[in-house]
């Protein structure tokens, strides 16, 4: 082997090793102190056609609230990235997922199981961070992992971009999506749902 081939070689390795570490601490800065808002670029943003973000923009009032609600809920937290998808609805509604029957979040199964949680009509944020409504120290959750809102009298669960993701029913969730009641809701190691 020539030495300039094995030059080569030696930079390609190096090039390599930096780009490896420099992905290592950023998925490290990003878990610990959470994502920065994202701005969707020229409307690839929003992932369905009914999007909040679409939404936002024909009636933005009911955006404003929910954003007001939020902003008032987390006022000295750093903001986790801004969901651009549309709340997932089953087909059909379910009495049971009303905000009229749920009053709870009961832990079934985790670190904290039987802690019982009251739930009002503001957002409710999961993750390991002090800043959390409800904090989670796990070795499985993100810093900002979760959040739990009302969405028209619904109550919908959304991933904050987590490392190990957000499961309802068993299914990781890419988008925020309804929630019954008695349906198993996994954050990390911790497994929830709401009651009445």
């Amino acid at each position: 082997m020539s030495e300039l081939t094995f030059l080569v070689l030696r930079i390609a390795f190096l090039v390599l090793l930096w780009l490896f570490v420099f992905g290592v601490v950023y998925a490290l800065r990003s878990d610990m102190f959470g994502q920065g808002t994202r701005k969707p670029a020229d409307g690839k943003g929003a992932r369905a056609a009914g999007s909040p973000a679409a939404a936002g923009a024909a009636g933005a009032g009911a955006g404003a609230g929910l954003a007001a609600a939020s902003a008032a809920a987390t006022a000295s937290k750093p903001k986790p990235r801004q969901q651009a998808a549309a709340p997932v609805a089953s087909g059909r509604r379910h009495e049971a997922a009303t905000i009229h029957n749920t009053t709870r979040l009961v832990i079934t199964a985790g670190p904290k199981e039987g802690l019982e949680v009251p739930l009002g009509r503001e957002p409710l944020t999961i993750g390991r961070s002090s800043d959390s409504t409800l904090v989670i120290r796990d070795d499985y959750t993100s810093s900002h992992h979760a959040r739990l809102l009302l969405w028209n009298e619904d109550w919908m669960v959304q991933d904050l971009d987590s490392t190990n993701g957000t499961y309802l029913g068993g299914k990781r969730i890419a988008s925020p999506t309804q929630i019954t009641l008695g349906t198993p809701i996994k954050v990390g190691a911790t497994t929830f749902e709401l009651r009445r």
